[in-house]
């Protein structure tokens, strides 16, 4: 077992902290607040190609792996500066365009997912479906040559700066009338397209839609992959890597509020020492940099497990790594809050900020009580609860 980045590797991580560091969570929390995008950073770390480290080299990108994708994810959380679209464009769409698109599709959109100029949301989730997105009522019926898409959608992000969104919908089998998955990529600007931004409690420059599909027309070249028979291994393709790249925006945070507090602790002066030399203060610290460490272990895991063509390995680990880390992160800024007392509480200690989006790591984009499901059936092999 060799737990060392690579040279490359460790340059990316060193490169993609000093890039965050320059922006930090001021300005990411100054941007949330005033309504904006991080659109400046975004616009550098895909100049940079940050934003491609996981695309094949022939369409733009550096030629990496999800591994390198993590920890660009990773780095920019631990600077306070989470992108969830990180999660969204280029791990999930570029993933399942580069895997499963067709040759136009990889020529069309790889090279702008890669330098950052073309940014697509991903729309599976609905209001009804829940969690069982193998029950989803958006349909898209065949009209001549082109589809015709109709249905909702719910908790999609950055959808109002997207130039497509990538929905999931479901076409009917004509031979056995059974619904089927397929992916299209639709432009935010078609015709019957409509979205409504959902009010959330969390601090982020990244707003939440319903989206609405009322006989949005689509040509044949919308379809990923051009067959709806590569409906399915293409989703499966982008959700592994969804919850690598969560997991690795959730270690992020973890450090980021972990570093905030201990740089509060060693300083602050209360009876004459600083009140980090209070076991009472330390210890439960020390305790959230032992989650958060483990945690990180099972992304890079996972992630290396991926890129490795390990699937079923790679199916579990991650969802382990998603579990882990949601909880180490939500530990991490709670404990960051509690050594800062009142102060934790303000924004200029750059903390509570943080406590929509811990919260919400353990329920989105899987919640933690499908991910044990998930561990119970295929680790322990228990009979299916649900």
């Amino acid at each position: 077992m060799n737990f060392d980045l690579t040279p490359e590797q460790s340059d990316l991580r060193d490169a993609v902290s000093a890039l965050g560091r320059r922006y930090g969570h001021e300005y990411f929390i100054g941007k949330a607040k005033a309504g904006e995008h991080t659109t400046e950073l975004w616009a550098e770390a895909g100049k940079l190609g940050y934003l491609g480290v996981n695309i094949p080299v022939e369409y733009g990108g550096g030629g990496g792996g999800i591994t390198e994708l993590t920890i660009v994810c990773e780095e920019l959380s631990a600077t306070g500066s989470p992108l969830l679209l990180l999660v969204v464009s280029p791990a999930i769409v570029a993933t399942i365009i580069a895997k499963h698109g067709t040759e136009a599709q990889r020529v069309e959109f790889l090279p702008r997912l890669a330098d950052g100029s073309l940014l697509i949301a991903f729309a599976i989730t609905e209001p009804e479906a829940g969690s069982n997105f193998h029950r989803l009522g958006t349909v898209a019926r065949r009209d001549g040559d082109d589809w015709v898409l109709n249905g909702r959608k719910c908790f999609i992000s950055g959808v109002d700066h997207a130039d497509y969104v990538l929905v999931v919908a479901r076409t009917q089998d004509a031979a056995s009338g059974r619904l089927m998955p397929a992916l299209f990529l639709v432009p935010t600007d078609a015709p019957g397209l409509t979205k409504s931004q959902l009010d959330m409690e969390i601090v982020s420059p990244e707003k939440q839609f319903l989206l609405y599909l009322d006989d949005v027309r689509l040509p044949a070249s919308a379809l990923v992959g051009g067959s709806a028979d590569a409906g399915l291994p293409a989703l499966f393709a982008g959700l592994n890597p969804e919850r690598i790249t969560v997991a690795a925006m959730s270690a992020g945070t973890g450090r980021y509020a972990l570093e905030r507090a201990s740089k509060y602790t060693a300083t602050r002066q209360v009876w004459g020492r600083s009140i980090g030399a209070h076991q009472g203060v330390a210890h439960p610290l020390a305790h959230a940099a032992i989650q958060v460490e483990l945690a990180r272990l099972m992304v890079y895991k996972a992630a290396a497990l991926y890129d490795a063509g390990r699937d079923l390995e790679a199916g579990v680990a991650a969802n382990m790594a998603k579990y882990a880390t949601a909880d180490a992160a939500a530990l991490a800024v709670d404990t960051a809050i509690q050594v800062h007392g009142g102060n934790g509480m303000t924004t200029e200690y750059g903390v509570a900020t943080l406590l929509g989006a811990v919260r919400a790591g353990r329920i989105a984009p899987v919640s933690r009580e499908m991910i044990l499901n998930f561990v119970s059936q295929h680790v322990l092999g228990q009979e299916k609860s649900y």
